[in-house]
């Protein structure tokens, strides 16, 4: 059945070369019949099939992508019952204390559950605290969907809204996601998982960088939204809201696998109901921060979806239309790319080493059909994938996860797999090289190969000179893509901190305690630290305590801090302090539960520091160039200060923050706790290291920013005068 709903397609030209793909495809694999070695047929069929597999799944890709759809949540009923469960079984305190403060601070009318499969009375007493319901049961049976299950029993909400105990939804979760149940035969909404620890394994981004591009960006920004244009988009376990009476009609969350979400999806599908993905992100959690967690999770993945594979048939059940199938095979059959990867990272190998080709004639005829099919493969993945494909990265995955992968379709055999949780935590073991053998053994293999090839090749010229030059080339990227991977995972084997830092700017006021207090610029916060840029006493050493003010739109954060390090920066060859790192001591819950409530469950270190996750494609580059492309993404990083100004409608004397630059005759952005009149003229006192500044301008174009609590206001300040007031 075609789908009715809004959708984006791709420009013809991104069509094109998509066509061009599945043209040179059919050449190619056409060509390639042909050029198998009857001396080595298991050999070259078993490297055909890999790549007949690889065609296979990228079209199935580019069916499932090639239309996304365009949702605009409608406005939810007023006076609906929800429940919001969370379930939690070993994460902990101040974790899940993070998640009941943002599901509490949700403005549509709900009852709050904290499920603890764990049993522990903090939790009990932590629900009790905060207000919400605490439910625990005897056993954990049937693990998160038993968890669940045993929730419907207790409550009696219509609607029910899920989260894992890492996430912290926005504050308008559940008024984006309600208002799609007014058609009745929506059985869930799905929001994408995004994570607000940027510095994660699974993150790709530079110091600095402008993107934060993460190893589920494509699933969630491309490919879920493709499955909803059929009907076929996943509930993933969290950020969701599902209908009960849906739940009720198939027996609850589907059970006796260890991806609940992937099975309960399915039996509603099969059911006939229809699935909405919002792809807007409602909802921050706790990516895996190393490499354990992060292969773990995507073995239960796997597991479970050769369980679900097994248990309901996928691709022959009945229920389901022709493009969901599809949907569902896709999905499932990606977890045998191990073994496709795993079989192309050895190849190499085994030609050097043996001298024995899984195909003839290759020479100049074999890069003839190669070499396009190559590039038009990568091409058109960019070009599908609308600037989330990063073809380089996505490789470097696929070495980092290749033998998880293939691990978890051993899963199609067993019975019995126990549900594992990953774990919550910011700081991992150092010992990270049980999880890189592996790629050791990947490495190692082909830099062998590599000697004993040249060395055969010198004495006995047992390749023909194209094969062997290529089958160098190839085990030198796969030992190359090995050793990135095992740097990777030595640089995030170990995190000091116990808390993600967010680099979000606030301005603060503190106190060392000699009467004089200082503005100044917090940023690199948590709940348990921060950085400070201010002018700063003489004296000021690691070990000083201080007091001090964050000033939120809404309020006011009061806390005690102790000086830990002093951050030093470099002018004409001298070293100077430019400002100093503390840690929160002695300050109240209920303080702390408020800079909480404005950190998590909010993307303001996104629009704060302009960072995205898409980037030009090869076709984007080109429309740049050529001037084609209008509104390109342009990354304008900001150093935010501290300033105060006086509100020219209130007259109230207020704090906010300005991006400044070493040229103040340049428009910059200013960052105000309340709207400001556009095209007036504004002073404002800008605090930095070295004192007070006064800079006058006239206030431009704004925007509004949702937070937590009350918006923030952004305005173009286009300075007029600058004058240095000293401190």
């Amino acid at each position: 059945m075609k789908s009715t709903l809004p959708y984006e397609t791709l420009e013809p030209v991104r069509k094109a070369v998509v066509l061009s793909f599945l043209g040179v495809a059919l050449w190619y694999m056409t060509w390639r019949i042909g050029t198998f070695n009857r001396e080595a047929l298991i050999f070259s069929w078993v490297l055909y099939g890999a790549e007949l597999y690889g065609l296979f799944t990228t079209l199935m890709h580019f069916f499932i992508t090639w239309r996304l759809t365009i949702r605009i949540p409608p406005p939810p009923q007023q006076g609906l019952c929800v429940d919001v469960f969370i379930p939690t079984i070993n994460e902990s305190l101040s974790l899940v204390r993070k998640s009941l403060l943002a599901a509490r601070n949700m403005d549509y009318p709900h009852v709050t559950w904290l499920l603890d499969d764990g049993r522990r009375p903090e939790m009990e007493a932590l629900a009790q605290e905060l207000g919400c319901r605490y439910l625990s049961r005897p056993d954990n049976r049937d693990a998160k969907a038993g968890n669940m299950n045993n929730a419907l029993l207790h409550s009696k909400g219509s609607f029910v809204v899920i989260f894992d105990a890492d996430h912290a939804p926005k504050r308008d979760f559940i008024t984006k996601t309600l208002g799609y149940f007014r058609d009745p035969s929506v059985a869930f909404v799905q929001t994408p998982q995004d994570f607000y620890n940027l510095d994660s394994f699974q993150h790709h981004r530079k110091k600095g960088g402008a993107t934060a591009w993460h190893e589920q960006s494509v699933f969630f920004r491309v490919i879920q939204r493709g499955k909803d244009y059929w009907n076929a988009a996943f509930f993933c376990g969290s950020c969701a809201t599902i209908r009960r009476s849906a739940l009720d009609a198939i027996g609850g969350f589907a059970v006796g696998t260890v991806t609940e979400d992937l099975h309960t999806s399915l039996k509603l599908h099969k059911r006939g109901y229809r699935s909405v993905y919002h792809a807007q992100s409602l909802a921050f959690g706790l990516a895996p921060s190393g490499v354990a967690p992060f292969l773990n999770q995507r073995i239960r993945w796997g597991q479970g979806a050769m369980q679900v594979w097994r248990k309901e048939g996928v691709f022959f059940c009945r229920g389901l239309t022709f493009p969901q199938r599809i949907n569902y095979l896709a999905s499932s059959i990606t977890y045998f790319d191990g073994w496709q990867k795993g079989f192309f990272y050895l190849t190499p190998a085994i030609v050097l080493t043996t001298g024995v080709m899984p195909l003839v004639g290759f020479g100049s005829d074999f890069l003839i059909h190669f070499i396009p099919y190559f590039i038009l493969t990568f091409w058109a993945f960019e070009e599908v994938n609308r600037g989330y494909g990063r073809s380089i990265v996505i490789e470097q995955f696929n070495m980092a996860r290749f033998a998880a992968m293939a691990w978890s379709t051993l899963g199609i055999f067993k019975d019995n797999i126990k549900f594992s949780v990953t774990p919550k935590a910011m700081t991992q073991s150092a010992y990270a090289s049980p999880y890189l053998i592996p790629q050791a053994f990947i490495s190692i293999v082909n830099l062998l190969a590599i000697t004993v090839g040249m060395a055969l090749y010198h004495l006995y010229h047992h390749l023909p000179t194209s094969g062997f030059v290529a089958n160098i080339i190839w085990a030198a990227v796969n030992s190359s893509l090995a050793i990135s991977v095992m740097s990777f995972v030595t640089k995030h084997s170990r995190h000091r901190r116990n808390d993600y830092r967010f680099p979000i700017p606030l301005p603060a006021t503190i106190d060392f305690g000699d009467g004089r207090k200082f503005h100044g610029t917090i940023d690199d916060i948590s709940s348990s630290g921060f950085r400070i840029y201010t002018a700063l006493p003489d004296g000021t050493t690691a070990g000083t305590n201080l007091t001090g003010v964050i000033h939120l739109p809404a309020e006011t954060v009061k806390f005690e801090a102790l000086v830990k390090s002093l951050i030093k920066g470099a002018s004409g060859g001298e070293q100077y302090v430019k400002g100093i790192g503390c840690s929160f001591v002695c300050s109240a819950s209920s303080e702390l539960d408020k800079l909480d409530l404005f950190l998590y469950g909010s993307d303001l270190q996104w629009s704060l520091n302009n960072l995205r996750e898409v980037i030009l494609t090869p076709l984007d580059l080109v429309h740049t160039e050529a001037g084609q492309v209008s509104g390109a993404p342009v990354y304008a990083p900001a150093n935010w200060s501290a300033m105060s100004l006086t509100h020219p409608e209130s007259g109230e004397r207020m704090l906010g923050l300005i991006a400044v630059s070493h040229d103040r005759s340049r428009p910059t952005n200013i960052l105000a706790y309340a709207p400001l009149p556009e095209g007036i003229s504004l002073q404002v006192s800008v605090h930095g290291r070295r004192g007070v500044a006064s800079l006058t301008g006239s206030v431009g174009a704004g925007k509004q920013i949702d937070t937590p609590g009350s918006p923030l206001y952004s305005y173009q300040f286009i300075p007029i005068q600058a004058v240095q007031l000293g401190h």
